[in-house]
């Protein structure tokens, strides 16, 4: 049994993160700004209080655990670029520096492993059609990617024969939202099934489960120091299509967008350690459960 500390465990991705480490027999606690609602996980977990604030984290405060996963990220509700608003200051000094410190502590506490969970948009702007590697060169072209650049770069640099560091960069990620929250496509749907026009868009999607997946696998195996998170590029006509099929709903579908100026990512990387995401099937089974 591993015990396992997740910062933002609470959050829409740190909620799959969690119930996975629990569902694998492991000992987890969050760490977060507040304490989740009694019920809001499967199974009871540990809790710590505290803010993204660099003298927040000391190595007494890891003392007892095996590993950490860092999955909070402080930003403006519903925002991650563009998630600093009029304040780019604190928004560094949270979530670069006080990454920064919260690694270094758990390394000084003898912990063997940390994983973080960065974003693809550390690859920033590339040319329409171009694949994204973890070898693609790093040139964030928005403050959130450049925080979670740092980041990854700090954490990585400081790996070494007892300290295992996995930087995990991961895309758009959908699912069922916690207990009383709202998933990311709710507007969309309710949009959609109102009847308003809907603005052509296509990205790169993966289920919040898979994600999970990816940090089990992070957390137990020998692997890379960066890997891509992505399933399946997914567009609004399609995904809106399945909801027109299980509603019944007689509104037109937005066109398609345009695909070929899109960058998928390349997680060959990941899934030659045995991840595989749910792709099409699960997409599907997700949605129509959101929908009922």
């Amino acid at each position: 049994m591993r015990r396992v500390l997740v910062t933002g465990g609470s959050g829409y991705v740190g909620r799959f993160i969690v119930e996975r480490l629990l569902a694998d027999g492991d000992a987890v606690t969050v760490f977060g700004r507040s304490e989740p609602l009694a019920g809001f996980f499967s199974r009871p977990v540990g809790f710590i209080g505290g803010h993204l604030e660099p003298q927040t984290f000391r190595p007494e405060a890891f003392a007892g655990f095996d590993a950490v996963v860092h999955a909070a990220f402080d930003h403006l509700p519903g925002r991650y670029r563009g998630g600093e608003g009029d304040d780019p200051a604190s928004f560094v000094r949270r979530n670069r520096d006080g990454s920064v410190a919260l690694f270094e502590a758990a390394k000084a506490a003898g912990l063997s492993r940390v994983i973080f969970l960065s974003t693809r948009a550390v690859y920033g702007t590339k040319a329409a059609g171009t694949t994204l590697d973890e070898d693609t060169p790093a040139i964030p072209d928005t403050l959130y990617g450049k925080v979670k650049r740092d980041a990854e770069q700090a954490l990585v640099a400081m790996a070494d024969a007892d300290f295992t560091s996995i930087v995990l960069r991961v895309t758009g990620v959908y699912g069922p939202a916690g207990r009383g929250r709202r998933h990311k496509w709710a507007d969309l749907f309710e949009d959609y099934l109102a009847g308003r026009t809907i603005a052509p868009r296509a990205g790169t999607e993966v289920h919040g489960e898979d994600v999970a997946a990816a940090i089990r696998i992070a957390l137990r195996e020998q692997a890379p120091p960066i890997l891509n998170v992505s399933d399946m590029m997914v567009d609004r006509h399609d995904l809106l299509a399945i909801v027109q099929a299980a509603t019944g709903s007689p509104n037109p579908l937005p066109e398609r967008a345009n695909w070929a100026a899109i960058n998928e990512m390349e997680c060959s990387r990941l899934k030659s350690l045995g991840w595989t995401p749910g792709g099409r099937p699960l997409l599907e089974r997700t949605i129509r459960a959101l929908l009922a």
